[in-house]
């Protein structure tokens, strides 16, 4: 047990060896990590928002609004599939859950419910694995048909809906260039977003509160615009605005037609730019295969009309089609400065929500107040590393030096994990190291008692030292185990400052029994070779 190989020797310098190399840029100032040479780890532990700083938002996803959508796109469904297969209706309206249709053409009534009955998608599988329809169709005595969303559809759309609302959430961020967000869920349809070290949580809150749903659309250049304000439009047309690019000046109604030629979903990248012709802040998309044909088809078809460019029901551009657009990609030259061009392409490159977010809960946390957390924290560990310290020598003596070594390389280690892992490091999470600091030194305890007790037996000095490493290895194991257990349920059933907590306790309990039985073996076994003591004061 006290022989310990070359290679063994060699791999425990080289793990430390890294481990200082990789945490040395936490403790350095920003000004000398700048100068440091580019081949060495530069890369330093994320703080939280408790610790730097930031944005807190917790957000509702509008669910209301999406099955509202889903209800009305039943109903065009509806209103085409009967028109097209001539079948005379009346009363087709949607309400709550529900759209309901009256069908004239008594003789036909079957029909229409076959017709209906094709518009029923089929959900997610049951617990027997077959699909579940997405609406409870009723057929009524007054040659009324019904569809009614089901429970399970329901279910399924607010799983779905708050899921992808997350991921674009996440998307949206990563587009601000910060570092180590934290999106959660909360409930059924609630969001919490957490953002370090943001300066400005108003532009967080404006680029998470668009829904950035973008179509192009075209222009009914025959509509009357007056008659339209009144309330007056022609079927299959809606009266959208544009503001005046004129600063001040009202904005501008258009009638645009409801049909939508180019989805935004085809769009694959966006950027904000300059224009070469007048120097203005514009935004240049591009769409995929499809998108570019539909794109090139609807400009080579309508040559000289107006082509709307709409954004959340405004048009944000509505050009005139020169010629046909037959590559895929073009600009939109908005009334933009170049921030609300790049945060406009930054909307785009992430995509659409799915349904409106609407801000709960909001909080800032100073720059100051995370200074102050982080100089508590600091300020606690040093003290607990102090403590633990002293106890040791006092306890142990040089064996305890041993022990105090090898724990600040644990801390060492510890936070070259975390710097490796990009963890993010919060209050609790110091508290997870203070804890660690505390819970390292039991192995080393175990293994001196032991070896205190070989002695009282009558053993010799090396064989005490031997038996006390070997003997106690067991009981390290188990102890560790237990406490890793314990972090990773923490880990898995928490969340937040919890989460935090368990990382890096978890990572301190592996760190600490490489340091507390590798590490500190080495070390007692090179004192033994260099100082061959004759008897051993422990």
């Amino acid at each position: 047990m006290l022989q310990i190989s070359t290679w063994l020797r060699v791999t425990i310098a080289l793990i430390l060896l890294a481990g200082i190399l990789i945490a040395l840029p936490n403790a350095l100032p920003a000004n000398v990590l700048a100068r440091m040479p580019h081949w060495l780890p530069a890369n330093t532990v994320a703080l939280g928002l408790d610790l730097q700083g930031g944005s807190y938002l917790l957000e509702e996803v509008e669910l209301d609004q999406v099955q509202k959508e889903r209800l009305e796109s039943l109903t065009g469904d509806i209103r085409a599939g009967l028109r097209k297969a001539r079948i005379g209706y009346t009363d087709l309206q949607s309400q709550g859950d529900t759209v309901s249709v009256r069908i004239l053409d008594r003789p036909r009534f079957s029909d229409a419910s076959d017709i209906l009955k094709n518009l029923n998608p089929v959900t997610g599988g049951s617990l027997l694995g077959v699909g579940q329809r997405a609406y409870d169709l009723t057929e009524r005595g007054n040659d009324t048909i019904t569809m009614k969303m089901t429970e399970g559809y329901l279910a399924e759309m607010r799983q779905q809906v708050v899921n992808q609302s997350i991921e674009v959430v996440r998307r949206r961020i990563d587009q601000l260039g910060t570092r180590e967000p934290t999106i959660e869920r909360q409930g059924e349809d609630r969001i919490l977003v957490q953002v370090p070290g943001l300066s400005d949580p108003q532009r967080l809150i404006e680029m998470l509160g668009k829904t950035a749903k973008m179509t192009f659309q075209l222009v009914d250049e025959t509509a009357n615009v007056e008659q339209a304000k009144k309330g007056i439009i022609p079927i299959g047309d809606e009266l959208l605005y544009e503001d005046n690019p004129q600063k001040g000046g009202p904005p501008i109604p258009m009638v645009i037609e409801k049909r939508i030629m180019v989805g935004g979903d085809r769009l694959t990248d966006a950027t904000g730019t300059f224009s070469q012709q007048n120097g203005g802040a514009v935004v240049d998309f591009k769409f995929d295969s499809v998108g570019a044909r539909e794109f090139g088809d609807v400009t080579r078809t309508h040559v000289g009309q107006y082509f709307a460019i709409v954004l959340d029901n405004k048009v944000i551009e509505a050009p005139v089609i020169k010629e046909a657009i037959l590559g895929g990609s073009g600009q939109i030259e908005g009334n933009f400065t170049i921030q609300s061009a790049s945060d406009l392409a930054a909307l785009l490159r992430a995509g659409a929500l799915p349904a409106p977010l609407k801000v709960i809960e909001q909080r800032t946390v100073g720059a100051e107040l995370g200074a102050d957390s982080i100089r508590a924290g600091k300020y606690s560990a040093i003290g607990g590393l102090l403590l633990v310290a002293l106890f040791m020598i006092l306890r142990y003596g040089l064996f305890g030096l041993f022990a105090d070594l090898a724990l600040t390389l644990n801390v060492v280690l510890l936070f070259a994990a975390l710097t490796l892992f990009g963890a993010t490091l919060t209050l609790p999470g110091i508290a997870g190291i203070v804890l660690t600091m505390g819970m390292a030194v039991d192995a080393n305890v175990l293994i001196y008692e032991r070896i205190k007790e070989e002695q009282r037996n009558g053993r010799s000095m090396l064989a005490s030292i031997d038996t006390g490493f070997r003997r106690a290895m067991a009981t390290i194991i188990d102890a560790n185990m237990t406490h890793l257990i314990a972090s990773l349920i923490l880990f898995q059933l928490g969340s937040g400052p919890v989460r935090g907590f368990a990382v890096t306790l978890g990572v301190g309990i592996i760190t600490s029994f490489f340091t507390a039985v590798m590490v500190t073996r080495l070390m007692v076994v090179t004192w033994l070779e260099t100082r061959r003591p004759k008897r051993l004061a422990i």
